[in-house]
Protein backbone atom coordinates (compact mmCIF):
# COMPACT_ATOMS: atom_id res chain seq x y z
CA UNK A 1 0.00 0.00 0.00
CA UNK A 2 1.20 3.41 -1.27
CA UNK A 3 1.74 6.42 1.35
CA UNK A 4 -0.82 8.42 -0.66
CA UNK A 5 -3.29 5.80 -0.25
CA UNK A 6 -3.23 4.96 3.99
CA UNK A 7 -2.90 9.09 4.43
CA UNK A 8 -6.13 9.25 2.37
CA UNK A 9 -7.49 6.26 4.67
CA UNK A 10 -7.34 8.21 7.45
CA UNK A 11 -10.24 10.40 6.31
CA UNK A 12 -13.40 8.92 7.60
CA UNK A 13 -17.15 8.46 5.36
CA UNK A 14 -16.60 9.21 1.71
CA UNK A 15 -12.90 9.68 0.67
CA UNK A 16 -11.74 12.76 -1.27
CA UNK A 17 -10.20 11.45 -4.04
CA UNK A 18 -9.96 13.38 -6.69
CA UNK A 19 -8.95 16.53 -4.68
CA UNK A 20 -6.72 14.32 -2.74
CA UNK A 21 -4.97 13.16 -6.02
CA UNK A 22 -5.47 17.11 -7.08
CA UNK A 23 -3.06 18.50 -3.83
CA UNK A 24 -0.61 15.57 -4.64
CA UNK A 25 0.15 16.39 -8.12
CA UNK A 26 0.32 20.43 -7.75
CA UNK A 27 2.53 19.82 -4.75
CA UNK A 28 4.75 17.61 -6.98
CA UNK A 29 4.48 20.05 -9.87
CA UNK A 30 5.29 22.95 -8.30
CA UNK A 31 8.40 21.42 -7.09
CA UNK A 32 9.62 20.23 -10.02
CA UNK A 33 8.81 22.56 -12.99
CA UNK A 34 10.97 21.46 -15.39
CA UNK A 35 8.61 18.71 -15.80
CA UNK A 36 5.50 20.61 -15.45
CA UNK A 37 6.73 22.47 -18.37
CA UNK A 38 7.79 19.10 -20.50
CA UNK A 39 4.84 18.08 -19.93
CA UNK A 40 2.83 21.00 -21.53
CA UNK A 41 5.19 21.15 -24.51
CA UNK A 42 4.67 17.43 -24.59
CA UNK A 43 1.08 17.68 -25.38
CA UNK A 44 1.63 21.18 -27.48
CA UNK A 45 0.21 22.82 -24.59
CA UNK A 46 2.95 25.59 -24.99
CA UNK A 47 5.49 26.43 -27.92
CA UNK A 48 8.44 27.65 -25.24
CA UNK A 49 9.93 27.67 -21.72
CA UNK A 50 10.88 31.33 -21.62
CA UNK A 51 8.65 31.73 -18.14
CA UNK A 52 10.42 33.80 -16.05
CA UNK A 53 7.59 32.89 -13.02
CA UNK A 54 5.65 29.95 -12.91
CA UNK A 55 2.32 29.93 -10.56
CA UNK A 56 0.84 26.64 -9.02
CA UNK A 57 -2.46 27.31 -7.30
CA UNK A 58 -5.67 24.86 -6.49
CA UNK A 59 -8.84 24.53 -5.16
CA UNK A 60 -8.86 28.59 -6.82
CA UNK A 61 -12.22 30.13 -6.14
CA UNK A 62 -13.75 32.50 -8.86
CA UNK A 63 -16.57 35.00 -8.32
CA UNK A 64 -19.51 34.09 -10.87
CA UNK A 65 -20.21 35.68 -14.13
CA UNK A 66 -24.17 37.46 -14.63
CA UNK A 67 -25.09 33.76 -16.65
CA UNK A 68 -23.56 31.47 -13.35
CA UNK A 69 -25.92 30.37 -10.94
CA UNK A 70 -23.34 30.35 -8.27
CA UNK A 71 -19.13 30.75 -7.81
CA UNK A 72 -16.73 28.09 -9.34
CA UNK A 73 -13.56 26.19 -8.20
CA UNK A 74 -10.82 25.31 -9.76
CA UNK A 75 -8.90 21.88 -9.21
CA UNK A 76 -5.48 23.60 -10.26
CA UNK A 77 -4.36 26.69 -11.94
CA UNK A 78 -1.32 27.45 -13.84
CA UNK A 79 -0.22 30.40 -14.23
CA UNK A 80 3.10 31.19 -17.14
CA UNK A 81 4.42 34.61 -17.03
CA UNK A 82 7.54 36.14 -19.24
CA UNK A 83 7.43 39.43 -17.50
CA UNK A 84 5.65 41.03 -20.55
CA UNK A 85 2.37 38.46 -20.78
CA UNK A 86 0.88 35.52 -19.16
CA UNK A 87 -0.42 32.63 -20.31
CA UNK A 88 -3.63 30.82 -18.17
CA UNK A 89 -4.10 26.92 -17.30
CA UNK A 90 -7.15 25.96 -15.71
CA UNK A 91 -6.94 21.98 -15.64
CA UNK A 92 -9.80 20.44 -14.29
CA UNK A 93 -9.33 16.46 -13.13
CA UNK A 94 -11.56 13.34 -12.65
CA UNK A 95 -11.22 9.91 -10.86
CA UNK A 96 -14.30 7.85 -10.09
CA UNK A 97 -16.82 11.60 -11.61
CA UNK A 98 -17.77 13.28 -14.95
CA UNK A 99 -18.38 16.53 -15.47
CA UNK A 100 -20.87 18.27 -13.67
CA UNK A 101 -23.48 19.63 -16.47
CA UNK A 102 -21.82 23.40 -17.85
CA UNK A 103 -18.66 22.76 -15.32
CA UNK A 104 -16.40 23.03 -18.29
CA UNK A 105 -18.71 25.66 -20.15
CA UNK A 106 -18.36 27.99 -17.02
CA UNK A 107 -14.63 27.85 -16.63
CA UNK A 108 -13.75 28.46 -20.30
CA UNK A 109 -16.13 31.35 -19.64
CA UNK A 110 -14.26 32.77 -16.85
CA UNK A 111 -11.02 31.81 -18.83
CA UNK A 112 -12.11 33.95 -21.47
CA UNK A 113 -13.61 36.77 -19.35
CA UNK A 114 -9.82 37.42 -17.46
CA UNK A 115 -8.02 40.52 -18.14
CA UNK A 116 -4.57 40.67 -19.94
CA UNK A 117 -3.75 37.08 -20.78
CA UNK A 118 -2.49 36.17 -23.63
CA UNK A 119 -2.98 32.44 -24.07
CA UNK A 120 -6.39 30.58 -22.13
CA UNK A 121 -6.14 27.08 -22.03
CA UNK A 122 -8.67 24.59 -20.31
CA UNK A 123 -7.49 20.67 -19.94
CA UNK A 124 -10.11 18.42 -18.95
CA UNK A 125 -8.44 15.48 -17.71
CA UNK A 126 -9.83 12.47 -16.61
CA UNK A 127 -9.25 8.30 -15.91
CA UNK A 128 -12.01 7.02 -17.87
CA UNK A 129 -13.20 7.72 -21.27
CA UNK A 130 -15.96 11.26 -21.22
CA UNK A 131 -15.31 12.39 -24.46
CA UNK A 132 -16.18 16.37 -24.91
CA UNK A 133 -15.76 17.03 -28.43
CA UNK A 134 -18.78 19.95 -28.34
CA UNK A 135 -16.79 21.85 -25.47
CA UNK A 136 -13.69 22.10 -27.67
CA UNK A 137 -15.94 23.91 -30.36
CA UNK A 138 -17.58 26.38 -27.43
CA UNK A 139 -14.48 27.05 -26.13
CA UNK A 140 -13.06 28.18 -29.86
CA UNK A 141 -15.83 30.34 -30.49
CA UNK A 142 -15.74 32.24 -27.30
CA UNK A 143 -14.08 35.63 -27.54
CA UNK A 144 -11.37 36.01 -26.39
CA UNK A 145 -10.80 32.43 -27.52
CA UNK A 146 -10.32 29.38 -25.19
CA UNK A 147 -8.14 26.34 -26.12
CA UNK A 148 -9.35 23.19 -24.84
CA UNK A 149 -7.44 19.94 -24.18
CA UNK A 150 -8.58 16.86 -23.21
CA UNK A 151 -6.01 14.21 -21.75
CA UNK A 152 -6.14 10.90 -19.64
CA UNK A 153 -4.51 10.25 -16.67
CA UNK A 154 -2.52 7.42 -17.65
CA UNK A 155 -0.93 9.83 -20.10
CA UNK A 156 0.44 11.31 -17.16
CA UNK A 157 1.31 8.14 -15.86
CA UNK A 158 3.20 7.06 -18.36
CA UNK A 159 4.81 10.55 -18.64
CA UNK A 160 6.18 10.58 -15.02
CA UNK A 161 6.96 7.28 -15.43
CA UNK A 162 10.05 8.02 -17.95
CA UNK A 163 11.00 10.63 -15.24
CA UNK A 164 10.26 9.06 -11.62
CA UNK A 165 13.41 9.74 -9.95
CA UNK A 166 12.44 10.36 -6.53
CA UNK A 167 10.65 8.88 -3.79
CA UNK A 168 7.85 11.48 -4.23
CA UNK A 169 7.36 10.50 -7.79
CA UNK A 170 7.23 6.70 -7.01
CA UNK A 171 4.85 7.60 -4.79
CA UNK A 172 2.47 9.16 -7.24
CA UNK A 173 3.18 6.33 -9.76
CA UNK A 174 2.09 3.79 -6.99
CA UNK A 175 -0.97 5.79 -6.14
CA UNK A 176 -2.51 5.79 -9.78
CA UNK A 177 -1.82 2.28 -10.14
CA UNK A 178 -3.98 1.64 -7.16
CA UNK A 179 -6.80 3.48 -8.53
CA UNK A 180 -6.80 2.71 -12.11
CA UNK A 181 -5.36 5.30 -13.62
CA UNK A 182 -2.23 3.73 -15.35
CA UNK A 183 -4.21 1.97 -17.99
CA UNK A 184 -3.24 2.71 -21.43
CA UNK A 185 -5.16 3.06 -24.62
CA UNK A 186 -3.76 0.01 -26.33
CA UNK A 187 -5.52 -3.24 -26.18
CA UNK A 188 -2.95 -6.14 -24.88
CA UNK A 189 -3.34 -9.61 -25.20
CA UNK A 190 -4.88 -9.96 -22.09
CA UNK A 191 -7.62 -7.61 -22.80
CA UNK A 192 -8.37 -8.94 -25.42
CA UNK A 193 -8.50 -12.48 -23.75
CA UNK A 194 -11.12 -10.69 -21.12
CA UNK A 195 -13.30 -9.63 -24.03
CA UNK A 196 -13.68 -12.81 -25.72
CA UNK A 197 -13.88 -14.74 -22.25
CA UNK A 198 -16.31 -11.43 -20.40
CA UNK A 199 -19.73 -13.16 -20.91
CA UNK A 200 -18.02 -17.02 -20.25
CA UNK A 201 -16.68 -15.59 -16.79
CA UNK A 202 -19.45 -13.48 -15.95
CA UNK A 203 -21.84 -16.63 -16.63
CA UNK A 204 -19.85 -18.79 -14.60
CA UNK A 205 -19.87 -16.68 -11.63
CA UNK A 206 -23.47 -16.09 -11.73
CA UNK A 207 -24.29 -19.85 -11.38
CA UNK A 208 -22.49 -20.11 -8.43
CA UNK A 209 -24.53 -17.02 -7.37
CA UNK A 210 -27.78 -18.82 -8.67
CA UNK A 211 -31.40 -19.17 -6.98
CA UNK A 212 -30.23 -21.13 -4.29
CA UNK A 213 -27.45 -19.14 -3.10
CA UNK A 214 -29.29 -16.55 -2.88
CA UNK A 215 -32.19 -18.07 -1.30
CA UNK A 216 -30.15 -19.12 2.13
CA UNK A 217 -28.47 -15.55 1.54
CA UNK A 218 -31.60 -13.82 2.19
CA UNK A 219 -32.69 -16.31 4.48
CA UNK A 220 -29.98 -15.69 6.83
CA UNK A 221 -29.72 -12.40 6.87
CA UNK A 222 -33.18 -11.02 6.10
CA UNK A 223 -32.45 -9.50 2.21
CA UNK A 224 -30.34 -9.49 -0.58
CA UNK A 225 -29.68 -6.45 -3.42
CA UNK A 226 -29.08 -7.89 -6.68
CA UNK A 227 -29.39 -7.42 -10.47
CA UNK A 228 -27.37 -4.63 -11.94
CA UNK A 229 -25.83 -4.41 -7.99
CA UNK A 230 -23.57 -6.57 -8.51
CA UNK A 231 -22.27 -5.37 -11.91
CA UNK A 232 -21.70 -2.19 -10.45
CA UNK A 233 -20.04 -3.22 -7.66
CA UNK A 234 -17.47 -4.96 -10.06
CA UNK A 235 -16.90 -2.06 -11.93
CA UNK A 236 -16.65 0.42 -8.59
CA UNK A 237 -15.01 -2.35 -6.41
CA UNK A 238 -13.28 -4.89 -8.14
CA UNK A 239 -15.95 -7.63 -6.75
CA UNK A 240 -19.13 -9.66 -7.70
CA UNK A 241 -21.11 -9.89 -4.65
CA UNK A 242 -24.71 -10.36 -3.87
CA UNK A 243 -24.74 -8.29 -0.50
CA UNK A 244 -27.68 -6.90 2.01
CA UNK A 245 -27.10 -3.86 4.54
CA UNK A 246 -28.29 -3.93 8.44
CA UNK A 247 -27.89 -0.56 8.91
CA UNK A 248 -27.96 1.80 6.00
CA UNK A 249 -24.52 2.02 4.73
CA UNK A 250 -22.86 1.48 7.96
CA UNK A 251 -22.94 -1.71 8.55
CA UNK A 252 -23.25 -4.74 5.79
CA UNK A 253 -22.42 -8.65 4.64
CA UNK A 254 -21.08 -9.45 1.05
CA UNK A 255 -20.81 -13.07 -0.46
CA UNK A 256 -19.29 -13.66 -3.46
CA UNK A 257 -15.70 -12.71 -5.42
CA UNK A 258 -13.27 -10.28 -4.00
CA UNK A 259 -9.93 -8.70 -5.48
CA UNK A 260 -11.11 -8.69 -9.25
CA UNK A 261 -8.28 -6.30 -10.16
CA UNK A 262 -5.17 -7.66 -8.37
CA UNK A 263 -2.31 -5.75 -8.81
CA UNK A 264 -0.47 -8.22 -10.30
CA UNK A 265 -0.86 -11.71 -12.65
CA UNK A 266 0.54 -13.87 -9.50
CA UNK A 267 -2.19 -12.81 -7.38
CA UNK A 268 -5.56 -14.55 -7.55
CA UNK A 269 -8.64 -13.32 -6.59
CA UNK A 270 -10.67 -14.87 -3.66
CA UNK A 271 -14.31 -15.92 -2.48
CA UNK A 272 -16.35 -15.78 0.43
CA UNK A 273 -18.45 -13.58 2.71
CA UNK A 274 -17.25 -10.82 4.38
CA UNK A 275 -18.90 -8.92 7.42
CA UNK A 276 -18.21 -5.02 7.28
CA UNK A 277 -18.60 -1.50 9.75
CA UNK A 278 -17.86 2.03 8.77
CA UNK A 279 -15.70 4.05 10.84
CA UNK A 280 -18.31 6.29 11.51
CA UNK A 281 -20.95 4.03 12.73
CA UNK A 282 -22.98 5.07 16.92
CA UNK A 283 -22.90 1.00 17.26
CA UNK A 284 -18.98 0.40 15.92
CA UNK A 285 -17.14 0.02 18.70
CA UNK A 286 -19.29 -2.67 20.09
CA UNK A 287 -18.98 -4.72 16.27
CA UNK A 288 -15.14 -4.02 16.70
CA UNK A 289 -15.29 -5.68 19.72
CA UNK A 290 -17.29 -8.49 18.36
CA UNK A 291 -15.33 -8.99 15.63
CA UNK A 292 -12.23 -9.13 17.99
CA UNK A 293 -13.71 -12.19 19.31
CA UNK A 294 -14.76 -14.08 16.67
CA UNK A 295 -11.37 -13.88 15.31
CA UNK A 296 -9.89 -15.02 18.70
CA UNK A 297 -12.30 -17.94 19.36
CA UNK A 298 -11.72 -18.74 15.33
CA UNK A 299 -8.43 -17.52 14.34
CA UNK A 300 -7.61 -20.26 11.40
CA UNK A 301 -11.31 -19.71 9.98
CA UNK A 302 -12.00 -15.56 9.92
CA UNK A 303 -9.94 -13.16 8.34
CA UNK A 304 -9.38 -9.86 9.78
CA UNK A 305 -8.97 -6.30 7.96
CA UNK A 306 -8.27 -3.15 9.90
CA UNK A 307 -9.44 -4.32 13.15
CA UNK A 308 -6.93 -1.77 14.50
CA UNK A 309 -6.53 1.04 12.29
CA UNK A 310 -9.45 4.34 12.91
CA UNK A 311 -10.81 5.37 10.85
CA UNK A 312 -11.85 3.28 8.34
CA UNK A 313 -13.93 0.47 6.85
CA UNK A 314 -12.93 -2.80 9.13
CA UNK A 315 -14.53 -6.16 8.18
CA UNK A 316 -14.07 -9.93 9.14
CA UNK A 317 -13.72 -12.75 6.21
CA UNK A 318 -14.26 -16.39 5.96
CA UNK A 319 -12.57 -16.93 2.37
CA UNK A 320 -10.53 -18.67 0.09
CA UNK A 321 -8.59 -18.08 -3.11
CA UNK A 322 -10.23 -19.23 -6.12
CA UNK A 323 -7.14 -21.13 -6.88
CA UNK A 324 -7.66 -23.37 -4.01
CA UNK A 325 -10.57 -24.57 -6.52
CA UNK A 326 -8.99 -24.75 -9.66
CA UNK A 327 -7.89 -28.83 -9.35
CA UNK A 328 -11.59 -30.13 -8.65
CA UNK A 329 -12.94 -32.00 -11.59
CA UNK A 330 -16.62 -30.20 -10.84
CA UNK A 331 -15.23 -26.43 -10.17
CA UNK A 332 -18.72 -24.17 -9.83
CA UNK A 333 -20.25 -27.25 -7.66
CA UNK A 334 -17.29 -26.40 -5.47
CA UNK A 335 -17.59 -23.15 -5.37
CA UNK A 336 -21.20 -23.25 -4.77
CA UNK A 337 -20.91 -25.42 -1.91
CA UNK A 338 -18.83 -23.02 -0.25
CA UNK A 339 -20.82 -19.85 -0.99
CA UNK A 340 -23.55 -21.83 1.14
CA UNK A 341 -20.86 -22.97 3.74
CA UNK A 342 -19.72 -19.43 4.19
CA UNK A 343 -23.42 -18.21 4.71
CA UNK A 344 -23.68 -20.99 7.76
CA UNK A 345 -20.21 -19.95 9.02
CA UNK A 346 -21.34 -16.67 9.21
CA UNK A 347 -24.76 -17.38 10.79
CA UNK A 348 -22.41 -19.33 13.76
CA UNK A 349 -21.33 -16.36 14.24
CA UNK A 350 -24.70 -14.07 14.51
CA UNK A 351 -24.71 -14.61 18.31
CA UNK A 352 -21.77 -13.17 18.81
CA UNK A 353 -22.88 -9.58 17.36
CA UNK A 354 -25.46 -7.96 19.14
CA UNK A 355 -27.16 -6.21 16.47
CA UNK A 356 -30.55 -6.85 14.41
CA UNK A 357 -29.23 -8.66 11.87
CA UNK A 358 -32.18 -8.21 9.46
CA UNK A 359 -31.36 -6.48 6.20
CA UNK A 360 -33.60 -4.86 3.84
CA UNK A 361 -34.69 -6.69 0.79
CA UNK A 362 -33.51 -4.74 -2.36
CA UNK A 363 -34.02 -6.69 -5.57
CA UNK A 364 -32.46 -3.84 -8.10
CA UNK A 365 -30.32 -1.14 -7.99
CA UNK A 366 -29.91 0.04 -11.42
CA UNK A 367 -27.04 1.51 -13.06
CA UNK A 368 -28.54 4.62 -13.24
CA UNK A 369 -28.76 5.12 -9.85
CA UNK A 370 -25.22 4.18 -9.46
CA UNK A 371 -23.96 6.45 -12.49
CA UNK A 372 -25.85 9.12 -10.18
CA UNK A 373 -23.82 8.36 -7.30
CA UNK A 374 -21.11 5.73 -7.31
CA UNK A 375 -20.87 5.76 -3.13
CA UNK A 376 -24.74 4.24 -3.41
CA UNK A 377 -23.11 0.86 -2.50
CA UNK A 378 -20.97 -0.22 0.63
CA UNK A 379 -17.99 1.33 0.73
CA UNK A 380 -15.28 -1.27 1.11
CA UNK A 381 -11.08 -1.31 2.36
CA UNK A 382 -10.74 -3.61 -0.72
CA UNK A 383 -11.25 -0.13 -3.36
CA UNK A 384 -7.73 0.78 -1.98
Amino acid sequence: MSLFTNLLNLHSGNKPREDFFTEIVAYFLSLNKDILIDWLKHHSIISDNNYSSIKISTQQEHQALASHPEDSRLDIVVELSNGLSTDVIFIESKICSTEVPGQLKKYAEILSNLPNVRHRILIYITRDYDPKDERKKYCLDLLPKVNFLQLRWYQFYSFLKERASDILAQEILIFMRKNGMSHTNQFSSVDLLTIVNFNKTLNLMESTLSEEVQREFKLAFGGVIKGTASMTQWRWSSRYIIYTKFSGDNFWCGLGYFNLNPDNFTEYPYLGICLEVSPHFVERPKIIESMHKVINDQPNIWTPENLTILPDWSAIFYRKSLQEFLSQENQLSAIKDFFLKSINELKNIQPDFNFPWKGVSIETVTEVDKEKDPDTSPPSITQL
